[in-house]
């Protein structure tokens, strides 16, 4: 009877522990969703704001829906460098002043297959970034000096 008691709290702490790490894991790698439009043409994009999904991003995806984009959200406006290792699939970084202007693109930034990727840097300072599938940007018109709309609920 005794033995059955402690099995019992045994396997409750083990399950309010693999719970409690989920529940973590959860709150540290979950992307918020947000749309963000440029005239007629929207993304559903996940937002990217703690450090683990700042650097985590895209990585690994092997496709990337033609309407979904990931946002990436900094405190304030200054220089990022992104790159393209462990990243699967072609993309358009665009980069983002406070007032959700563009201020730089790189079109088409293909992915990175050794330990040694190319970084890519804006050169105005921007508060967000944009990745979308490679060759959009184009195919509607986004260019430096564009202002998409988008809310985020922080």
């Amino acid at each position: 009877m005794q033995k059955i008691k402690w099995v019992r709290i045994g396997l409750a702490i083990v399950g309010v522990a693999a719970l409690a790490g989920l529940v973590g894991y959860f709150m540290i790698f979950h992307y918020q969703k947000t749309k963000v439009c440029f005239q007629d043409f929207c993304w559903r994009a996940e937002v990217a704001k703690n450090k683990f999904t700042l650097a985590r991003g895209l990585m690994f995806r092997k496709s990337l829906v033609e309407n979904q984009a990931m946002l990436f959200v900094f405190a304030q406006e200054g220089s990022y460098s992104f790159w393209m290792k462990n990243t699967l699939i072609p993309l358009d970084i665009i980069w983002l002043d406070k007032d959700k202007k563009v201020v730089d693109i790189v079109k088409k930034a293909q992915p990175c297959p050794s330990e040694k990727c190319q970084s890519y840097r804006n050169q105005q300072p921007s508060q967000y970034v944009l990745e979308i599938n490679a060759g959009q940007a184009d195919k509607i018109g986004l260019s430096a000096g564009s202002v998409l709309l988008f809310e985020l609920g922080l």
